[in-house]
This record gives structure tokens, sequence and C-alpha cells, in this order.
């Protein structure tokens, strides 16, 4: 009602059975307002309104106490969802600490009655398997993570690939990514997987799950594949290699180095150890360099053409002459009998049966003083020739063309940007070969400019990528062709060094993990430089989603 005034707290707060007054109705006389016996001085004494009115702080009363309240349900809410992230960050730091450092987590028994729980639990009291298993993933996954966006921004990338046994008898298969990132050379361990078949396909379909499951795209971005020799492996038909190739055109194959490259062969004593000795002496200079992952093709070709010259030189009589004579003094310095073929009694041969008699023992190596026309013969000459004719394969006729293309990107080399090398180099990736020829030219520009300004010369693929990666948007098809010359796999070290990391994680009293754990153990140890510079806030966030735990996940 207009001009009228109402009890607040009669109005909305008056007991049920409390009878309505003028004030809940409306009051309108206003000269009747301030009379002590009237108006609002009576109605503030009446028992409705101060019934009203004490209902009406109680609900006041109410309210703050329900804010107050829930406040401090929250603050105690916040409170242990901090306490619940820190603990599991502590979880997680003790798991990658004991990753990296190839510890086990778990004791032989982890009963509470038990004096020794494990490294884990003696650390942490208490903590699930199940959990332990969740973070874990959760850490490698994160160095998963950072490296394929490497290699997804790199653009290009090769496999390397390498077979080993665990202790209980599993074939291990090591997957390595090969890729250029950042100005230099990486080889970054991805995965164990378990070879559950040891056929072609059966390798092939691991191979390829590997790159669906951590989404790399290998149909048009995988440029090179690194095996071992075996035919399984490297069958032009049917090997994994031909097979990959299938789907990924652009992955050339390439049989790597692996560190005993001349140990198969049967070797003997003293004339053989000095032959051997200068040969795989000149040898291992090769070796240790080929197991560098920032070598390049074009460096081991290099390195491959010397070493050949040097073999080939061995071959004069002045080298042949030095050494028989040391190992001659080798021979007398050890006391070892020296009997002179000269002297002894030829034996006779039937007449009748011509040349049809063998007068010796199927591989027999035996070197006696003045018989040093049958050292060249029967030693010396076979094992250079096995020598170079096992680097022929490796550097097989199908690789050539590739390895000269490689050889004309590298600045070190006689052929460098050499056009028709580097043209069809491009054209075994399907580059556009006028766009590339175009590209070159203005590059030889740029570096006749930039080498008379004063700029140190470039020493290789990896250098020569560095120098162009700022003008990568005018050279493109040309600084792509560099970042495939450089991922091409040279040597199977990076497999190699996993599969010592695998020696360390899975040991005799640890061979019942599981294969998924023992992969993720494997990338936190093999990357720990990688897994030691994670973000564990990030973790925290992460491990929050998937597990999906409120007491964990602010909201």
């Amino acid at each position: 009602i207009q001009n009228s005034a109402y009890c607040f707290s009669c109005r909305h707060f008056s007991l049920p059975n409390t009878p309505p007054s003028v004030f809940t109705l409306g009051f309108s006389h206003w000269k009747k307002a301030m009379y002590k016996d009237g108006g609002f001085k009576v109605h503030e004494k009446s028992e409705g309104h101060v019934n009203a009115m004490f209902a009406w702080g109680e609900h006041k009363k109410a309210i703050v106490t329900d804010c107050s309240i829930h406040d401090a349900l929250n603050e105690v809410y916040n409170k242990k969802v901090q306490e619940n992230r820190k603990y599991i960050k502590t979880v997680a730091e003790v798991l990658l600490l004991t990753a990296t450092q190839n510890i086990a987590q778990r004791g032989h028994h982890e009963t509470e009655e038990a004096d020794n729980r494990g490294n884990f639990l003696e650390s942490l009291e208490i903590i699930a398997n199940v959990i332990q298993n969740e973070i874990l993933e959760c850490l490698a996954n994160m160095v998963r993570e950072e490296i394929i966006q490497e290699v997804n921004e790199s653009e290009v990338f090769s496999v390397i690939t390498d077979e080993t046994k665990d202790l209980k008898k599993k074939e291990q298969f090591s997957l390595v990514l090969r890729y250029y990132y950042n100005g230099a050379v990486h080889e970054s361990f991805l995965d164990f997987q378990q070879a559950t078949r040891l056929d072609a396909e059966g390798i092939k379909d691991k191979i390829i799950h590997c790159f669906e499951r951590y989404g790399l795209e290998c149909r048009s971005n995988l440029v090179g594949q690194g095996y071992d020799g075996a035919s399984v492996m490297s069958g032009k038909h049917s090997g994994v290699a031909a097979r990959i190739k299938t789907d990924a055109k652009h992955a050339v194959y390439v049989m790597y180095y692996a560190r005993g490259l001349l140990t198969q062969l049967d070797l003997s004593f003293v004339g053989l150890l000095a032959t051997f000795r200068m040969l795989l002496g000149d040898a291992k200079v090769l070796s240790d360099t080929l197991q560098s992952p920032s070598l390049d093709l074009a460096m081991a070709v290099d390195l491959v053409s010397a070493l050949k010259d040097s073999f080939q030189g061995y071959t004069s009589e002045t080298f042949v002459d030095n050494l028989w004579k040391s190992i001659v003094d080798t021979a007398t310095k050890c006391n070892i009998a020296i009997e002179n073929a000269e002297k002894k009694r030829s034996q006779k041969v039937n007449s009748r049966l011509g040349g049809s008699v063998i007068t010796s023992t199927l591989g027999q190596r035996k070197c006696n003083d003045g018989d040093k026309d049958s050292f060249r013969r029967t030693i010396f000459y076979p094992i250079v020739d096995t020598i170079l004719g096992e680097l022929d394969r490796r550097f097989s006729k199908d690789n050539c063309e590739i390895m000269r293309g490689i050889q004309a990107l590298d600045p070190k080399s006689t052929c460098f940007l050499q056009e028709e090398a580097v043209v069809h180099l491009g054209e075994i990736y399907e580059s556009d070969s006028e766009d590339l020829s175009h590209e070159l030219h203005q590059k030889r520009r740029l570096l006749q400019r930039k080498q008379q300004s004063g700029i140190p010369n470039l020493s290789g693929i990896v250098d020569l990528a560095v120098f162009l990666e700022p003008h990568k948007d005018v050279f493109h098809k040309f600084f792509h062709l560099c970042k495939k010359a450089i991922a091409l796999p040279v040597s199977s070290t990076a497999c190699e060094c996993s599969f010592s990391a695998l020696n360390l994680i899975k040991t005799h009293l640890r061979t019942t993990m599981t294969d998924d754990r023992l992969s993720n153990l494997g990338v936190l140890s093999i990357e720990a430089r990688r897994a030691k510079s994670l973000d564990m806030d990030r973790f925290i966030k992460l491990f929050a989603t998937n597990h999906q735990n409120r007491r964990i996940h602010l909201v």
C-alpha cells in the first residue's frame, strides 16, 4: 500500500500462530506514529515483534555460521589437496631417483613384518604397487612426449632397432629414434618391445605399432632404417626393411656398424697376431668414430674410403717384408721354434695321382721362416681382401647413390654442392628438382659472401644445417634434404647402450616385472637427463587428470 510503513521482521519472520498487525498489513496513521501509547513504540514492545526480531537474528546467525562452515570446509579440502599433491610429488621424486639410478624399488618381501621392504617402501613407509606403476607410466610418458615433440618439429627421423635376450630369455627389441633438432643430432630411446614373433612380419608389426602408439607419422617422415645384417631384417624382398618400405617408401635401409665389425674371422697365432695388430689397429679408429651419435654418412664414407686406401697399400712387397720380419722377431722373442721350410723334406707324391693330392689339412695356418710367399698368398692377402669386401658390403651398391648425394652435402668433400649429386639425392626423396637447383645456386652465393666476410669454414653436414636454419624458409628444400641426410642411421650404439640399461633394470631379483614397467623404467633410466628436468608441477596435473582423483585435482 502506498504511503504506508511495514515491519520487515514481522512480515518475514513472524511465528506461524502470530496474528497479523498493522505493521504487517501496512501502517499509515502517521499522527499516532510517535505516541507513547501507540505507533512504533507500542509495536516495538509487542510480543509478536520481539519474537520476529529474535527469529530474524537467528536467521542472520545461521547465514554467517553456514558461510563459516563452508569456508572452513573449503579450507580443509584445499589443504588436503595440497598435502596429497605434495605426497604424490614426493612419491614421484623417489621413483624418479630410483629409476634414473637403476635402483630396485621393490623388496623381496614387502609385508609390515619384513625387515627390509625394499628401497621404495622403506623411503615412504607405505605405497600401493598400482600407484607406483601409474606414476612411472606418467613420468615415462612425459619424457616420451618431449622426444615425440622434437621429432615432429624436426619432421624427419630414422629408426634404429636391435634385439637381445633378458634374464628370462625373452626377446627384447630396443627402439631408438635418430633426428636433427636444435642444431644437433639426437638418438633418443623410445621403448622396449617384447618380440613374441621373430619373423619379418611380426617384427615389422611391432615397429609400426610403436609408431602408431606414439603418434609418429612414418609414411612421409621416416627416412631411414638401421638394423643388423641378419636376413630377417635385411632381406631384399621379404625382410623387415623391405616390408616397412612398402608403407614408408623413403625409409632407406642402412646396415649399421656394430662394435664387433671384424671379430668373426678365424685367426691363428703369431703370424695372425702381428697381421691383425696392424689391420685392426687402423680399423679401431674407424670403429670408434662410427659409434658417435653425431656422425653422419658423409663422414663415414670418407673414413671408410681412407681405410680402404690404407689396406690396399698394405699389399706392397715392402709392407709384407716388414710384416714378415716382425712375425719372425716376435716368434724368436717368445721362444717359439722356427722351422726353415726350405730344409724340410718335401713329401713324395705318386706320379699317377698328378695334382689330385691335398698335402695339408683344410684351413691350416702354419707359417715357417722362409715361407713368406705362402704367408702372403694364404693368409695375408685373403684377410685384406675379406676386410675390403666387408667394407664394400656394408656400403652396398644400393646405397652408393645416396651416399654420393650425402657427400655432396659435406662441406669438407671435394664434391661439395655438386648439383648432379644433390639433385639426384633430392629426387630419391621426391623433392622438386627445379626448386632444389635454384636453391643450390643461391646457397653457393650465400656461402661465398659469408666466407668473404670471414666466417669459419663449415666442418660437416650438421654445421651446414645449423648455418641454414635461420634461412630455412628461403632454402626450404635444401634444408629439408640436409635434415634427412643427418637423420640416416650410422651405428647401433644407442641400442647397445639401452641393452646395458636393460641388464641393470631387469636383474635376477627383478625378473617378474611386467613389460610395460620395464619399458617405462628403461625410458627414465636411459633418458635420465630429460627425466631429471621434468616439471613436477605439470606431472601432478597430468597424474591428477589421468587418475581422476578429486583429492589431488583442484577444481
